[in-house]
């Protein structure tokens, strides 16, 4: 994700996060949701409404509870000098797995990350 279009991401308040064509998904430093797009929410068959204040790690997206997600997302919040970092991941979802690139991005408060999920250009 270029960087231009990351810096316009972390300005956007919670409701604006609809209008992306990506998933959006912001938590904090336990990894509680404050936000979840509608576009995620269709991409996991998930409602916005059953996902908001509960663990993204635990109850939502457990397959991220790994080392190579939610240890880097930990890695990450922990360093200074990282606003942002991608990298590609699977969804093994049950109704259609899906690859996708994760871009995490360092919320203007510092104490939450946007989660942006984009489908992967392989599919």
């Amino acid at each position: 994700m270029e960087k231009e279009r990351l810096w316009r991401l972390a300005d956007l308040a919670p409701d604006q996060l609809d209008e992306l064509p990506l998933g959006a998904v912001v938590i904090d430093r336990n990894g509680t949701i404050s936000a979840y797009n509608s576009y995620e929410a269709e991409m996991a068959r998930l409602d916005a409404k059953r996902v908001i204040g509960r663990n993204f790690f635990r109850d939502i997206a457990p397959c991220t509870a790994v080392k190579e997600f939610e240890g880097r997302m930990r890695d990450f919040m922990r360093s200074k000098e990282h606003v942002s970092e991608s990298f590609d991941y699977f969804f093994p979802f049950a109704h259609a797995p899906v690859d996708v690139t994760i871009t995490f991005l360092k919320m203007p408060d510092r104490k939450s990350i946007l989660i942006a999920i984009e489908r992967s250009r392989k599919e």
